[in-house]
Formats: structure tokens, C-alpha cells, sequence
């Protein structure tokens, strides 16, 4: 597993290589010792599946705090995304920037997503997929949400949201006085 760092502290592009024969191909999506010997300890304990039927559906940006901080290894299985990080992490260097990138089937790229990150992505084609690893499990209690055009951030997409759930839409830009959530 190759990895290569993005702006944001600590989250990585990772990029495993296919071994193809008249069947087909395979391909690695996860491998906790191969992140340990890059430095990444990585505990995936939940995995979910996403399924978009359009293209320009917006998902997101969560990030869960307190006891139940949440890391991810992020991938797009069918069709292609948009994904967006955006650094949410008290006394980070890189506090409120934003990292986008596209992922798709095609080019089998994953962002390894440390805890503290708010997370989110649009849809480039119909019917697209991703599954994801999360490092702890979903707790609603510790879930928070960050505004996917909150002007505080100048998050950078390639086209505006035609699809947004009700609960999106209605996240409140951040406040003036947010200085970052902890993460243990």
C-alpha cells in the first residue's frame, strides 16, 4: 500500500496496486499491518456501504468527537466521488483547511481520514458506491456536522449539490468563537 500525504496532518492518499489476469483483478482494500509499518494504527471496528442513485448528491461533512472519535478508510467502489476533508481539530496546523479529491472504481485511490476530520462527498456520476472502515462505532451522541458551503472553510467543489438530505441543509454555518473539537 502506497501512501502519499495531502495538506491536512495526518491524512493520507492510499493507492494499492491490481494484479490482473484473463479473470479480472485484485486488489488489496485494507491492510492494518501495512499501515502500522507506515505509522498509521489503524482499528477498523464498523464498515458501511453508500449507495447514491444521482449524480450531484451531497453527503455530509460528519466527524464524531469526545469518547467516540471516528478515523476512516474511505473508498469509491462504483462510479466516482468528490471527497472533501476538512480539518476540525483543536490545535491542528492545518485548523479548518480542506482537502478535495476525486476517488472512483477507476482510479482505486482511498483516503486513510484520521479522527477530528469532518468528511463528506459529492457524486460525479450516477449509481455511485463507496465503503468505508470506520475506527469506532457510530455513536449519534458524539455525531457533529460541518456545512458543506460554510464560509468559515471555502470548501472548493467541482459543481453545486443538486441532492441534499433535509438534515444537511439544515447545519448551521460554524460560530464565530469555534476553536476546534478535542480529540484524545
Amino acid at each position: 500500500m502506497k501512501l502519499t500525504p495531502t495538506p491536512i496532518a495526518g491524512l493520507m492518499i492510499a493507492e494499492t496496486p491490481a494484479h490482473a489476469d484473463n479473470r479480472g483483478f485484485f486488489r488489496r482494500a485494507f491492510c492494518a499491518p501495512s499501515l502500522k509499518d507506515q505509522g498509521i494504527d489503524f482499528n477498523a471496528v464498523q464498515a458501511n456501504m453508500s449507495y447514491s442513485a444521482k449524480r450531484g448528491t451531497l453527503r455530509g461533512l460528519h466527524y464524531q468527537t469526545g469518547d467516540a472519535p471516528e478515523g476512516k478508510v474511505f473508498r469509491c467502489i462504483r462510479g466516482a466521488v468528490y471527497d472533501m476533508t476538512v480539518d476540525m481539530r483543536q490545535g491542528s496546523a492545518t485548523f479548518l483547511q480542506s482537502f478535495g479529491i476525486e476517488l472512483s472504481a477507476e482510479n482505486a485511490k482511498a483516503l486513510i481520514i484520521p479522527p477530528g476530520l469532518a468528511h463528506g462527498f459529492l457524486t460525479l456520476a450516477d449509481d455511485a458506491e463507496v465503503l468505508y472502515l470506520t475506527s469506532h462505532a457510530y455513536a449519534p451522541a458524539h455525531e457533529r456536522a460541518l456545512r458543506f458551503d460554510d464560509p468559515r472553510v471555502g470548501m472548493q467543489w467541482p459543481f453545486a449539490p443538486v441532492v441534499i438530505s433535509e438534515r444537511d441543509q439544515a447545519i448551521p454555518d460554524l460560530p464565530a468563537d469555534f476553536t476546534g473539537v478535542r480529540i484524545a
